[in-house]
């Protein structure tokens, strides 16, 4: 008698409407799941054509070119005689659908579509698709002639049904129907289904990769049975890491997983479990008093067995402990990651850094140090695409990287750019990191530039600017700042178009930001200054969480000119210098601390807090440091500056999404950009509940 089935789920580094690379990926795993013996093998949602197809997925070619590739998946001899189970969007009656398309040996034996779409976060799948609304509902699917061709079927299953091999049951989950108060999985489990599939495109935060494994778990805790998850990993066109993590557990317990950082390309993972432990567990736990009250499922028969007769000296899979990264090992691996994907990507030749020495851009920088120790180490385990990838960025098809300082030489560029305002400090700890982690560094000097267009300004005007600290007004100074900060952008771009060309070299260069997520909630940056650059690794990190990264560095890599960037105080050297020494700091700039702003943004964001609500919530939190009337100062203050500021969100630079309380304008925070920085109403509401704290009444709103 077969009991012990042998399954396989898998990560897949797909990019959106990349259809040839896609239908290579998704051939590739299926073939690895088969030589691991697996009899079902299931990928990530909507892997044909890429989760990040966006306004794509309106156009009907994309529909078009998911068919002409499952055409070519079912042709395939490398599909049969395996259950496969593929994502790609399907029109039915005119409505689209996020569809899993479930076949065997050339027959299509289900489409079911997603029931509950997620639309929240960056996630915007109600633009796109629409929800299968009839549970246990089957109907009629017409499919296209050229699918028709291949399977001699003309109409095929399509709905919420699940699969009913000769020894199983099989029932499917799409992505955010896991994270649902009302998933599908409760009542399948019920219906007696054994084995849940969940196809996801998962993207990744800082500190979530826990929330998966313990629904996974949790869901196979409650009513036992085997649970296999996909995802989706790699940058697939746009600001979202997905960090794969694909795992399959049974009863509760985790016995497969995947890795959530890696350069692997394609990523199997097979488990051979025991269906008799889900049935005992049932036998015992759950079902003895229940009693199932829905429509059971429809079941699509199957004459196809994951099991083997023969299994009795096959050896199951043992539960495993799951090590979770720290937060400072993801902002370590996934930017990094990301940075690879989008630079192989790109066509470009590497990246250049406008290097302060301070802790946002040397953060960027690590970043980067830290993706070379990814390639050479992916090299060394024989990945032939990253090295295939490398060869071709450094136009040279014998190189072989074997020591992340010389990759970083040949890939990235950093320089410093100095003015009159800039300390020997700053120039020293830039110059001593760029040689510890091997980049090309320049030292440019801006003050020429700078000069000159001031002496167009002054000559057209017949005025010359002055600083404050040498009489001049507030709009002077910072008009002095910002023309600075917006010369160091242009020469960033002058040097990654013409850098490597006089080298002698062919290709240009990415230009690298260094805002963090907490400069940009608050606008503490300039409009098109060094933050305006192609991409951002940072920018979804909070200053707290980049100091922490740093001292990773320091140790993990043993950068250890880190310590020094670490001990000075964060500053934008825009001002003119006292005696030598920075006499600006960003804090000072700011009116508040970076612990305080990392404090604020998830108050604004994630707790949904206005202005009212949020000075409610910190009297209690900031009780010990400060009165009612110091956090209603604070949090007027924010609000002023996140409300003057918020139209820099509309042009910054694309950021790799890491914080779930970042501001990023595109589809992540939609807010608007111009907002009356009186916020008369709240502030009263905030002033009435400061005097009655302090004894003072006002008349309330």
């Amino acid at each position: 008698m077969g009991r012990k089935v042998t399954v396989a789920t898998c990560s897949l580094n797909q990019w959106a409407l990349d259809f040839d690379g896609n239908a290579l990926r998704i051939l590739k795993s299926v073939e690895v799941a088969k030589a691991n013996g697996a009899k079902y093998r299931l990928g990530p949602e909507l892997e044909i054509c890429g989760y990040g197809c966006a306004d794509h997925f309106y156009e009907s070619d994309t529909l078009l070119h998911c068919f002409q590739v499952l055409k070519q998946l079912l042709e395939s001899p490398v599909t049969q005689d395996i259950i496969c189970d593929v994502g790609m969007p399907v029109m039915h009656h005119n409505v689209r659908y996020n569809c899993r398309v479930l076949f065997l040996n050339k027959k299509i034996l289900l489409i079911r579509p997603k029931m509950l779409l997620a639309n929240h976060g960056n996630n915007r799948e109600f633009r796109w698709f629409s929800p299968w609304s009839q549970p246990r509902h089957v109907e009629e699917y017409f499919l296209p002639r050229m699918i028709q061709d291949v399977t001699g079927q003309v109409t095929v299953p399509f709905g919420d049904a699940v699969l009913s091999t000769k020894d199983t049951c099989i029932g499917s989950e799409i992505c955010a129907e896991l994270w649902n108060a009302r998933s599908p999985h409760v009542d399948m489990g019920l219906d007696g289904i054994e084995i849940f599939t969940n196809s996801s495109a998962s993207y990744h935060e800082l500190r979530k990769a826990d929330q998966r494994v313990n629904l996974v778990k949790s869901a196979t805790t409650k009513s036992g049975g085997i649970y296999l998850f996909a995802n989706q990993k790699g940058c697939d066109g746009d600001r979202l890491y997905y960090d794969g993590c694909s795992m399959i557990a049974i009863n509760g317990d985790i016995v497969a997983q995947g890795t959530q950082f890696s350069l692997d390309d394609v990523e199997v993972i097979t488990a051979t479990l025991d269906l008799e432990d889900v049935r005992s567990y049932r036998g015992e736990r759950c079902h003895p008093h229940m009693e199932y009250e829905h429509k059971p499922y429809q079941r699509i028969k199957v004459d196809f067995s994951l099991s083997d007769c023969k299994d009795i000296f096959l050896p199951t899979h043992q539960p495993v402990e799951w090590v979770f990264h720290s937060p400072e090992e993801e902002i370590s691996l996934g930017p990094a990651c990301w940075l690879w994907d989008y630079l192989r990507r790109s066509g470009q030749a590497g990246f250049l850094l406008p290097l302060s020495g301070g802790v946002d851009s040397s953060s960027s920088a690590c970043i980067v140090y830290s993706m070379c120790v990814q390639v050479c180490q992916a090299v060394r385990d024989g990945n032939a695409q990253v090295l295939e990838d490398v060869q071709r960025l450094v136009c040279d098809a014998s190189y072989r990287p074997e020591e992340p300082r010389e990759l970083c030489g040949r890939l990235f560029t950093t320089c410093y750019m100095a003015s009159e305002n800039s300390s020997e400090d700053t120039r020293n700890r830039a110059k001593e990191l760029a040689a510890q982690i091997g980049s090309n560094h320049l030292n440019i000097n801006i003050d020429l530039a700078v000069k000159g267009m001031l002496g167009i300004f002054s000559m057209v005007m017949g005025k010359w600017p002055k600083f404050r600290v040498n009489g001049g007004s507030s709009r002077e100074n910072l008009a002095l700042q910002n023309v600075q900060a917006r010369v160091r952008m242009i020469l960033a771009y002058l040097f990654a178009q013409l850098c490597l060309w006089a080298q002698g070299k062919p290709g240009g260069l990415l230009v690298l930001g260094s805002a963090n997520v907490d400069e940009s909630l608050t606008g503490y940056f300039t409009k098109y200054d060094c933050s305006s650059a192609d991409i951002n690794p940072i920018g979804g990190v909070s200053k707290m969480d980049l100091k922490r990264f740093l001292q990773y560095c320091a140790e993990h890599f043993r950068l250890t000119a880190l310590k020094s960037v670490l001990a000075a105080p964060p500053t934008a050297e825009l001002e003119p210098l006292t005696e030598g020494q920075v006499s600006q700091t960003d804090e000072a700039d700011m009116g508040m601390t970076y612990s305080e702003l990392s404090v604020i943004g998830r108050l604004r964001k994630i707790s949904k807090c206005g202005p009212y609500s949020m000075f409610c919530k910190l009297i209690h939190s900031w009780r010990e440091s400060c009165s009612p009337s110091q956090v209603a100062a604070k949090v007027k203050h924010f609000f002023k500056m996140y409300s003057v500021n918020r139209h820099k969100m509309t042009t910054v630079t694309p950021s790799y999404h890491a914080e779930s309380y970042g501001p990023d304008d595109n589809r992540f925070d939609l807010r608007p950009f111009l907002y009356n920085i009186r916020w008369s109403w709240q502030f009263r509401c905030i002033d009435h509940e400061v005097s009655m704290m302090e004894g003072e009444y006002v008349e309330p709103v």
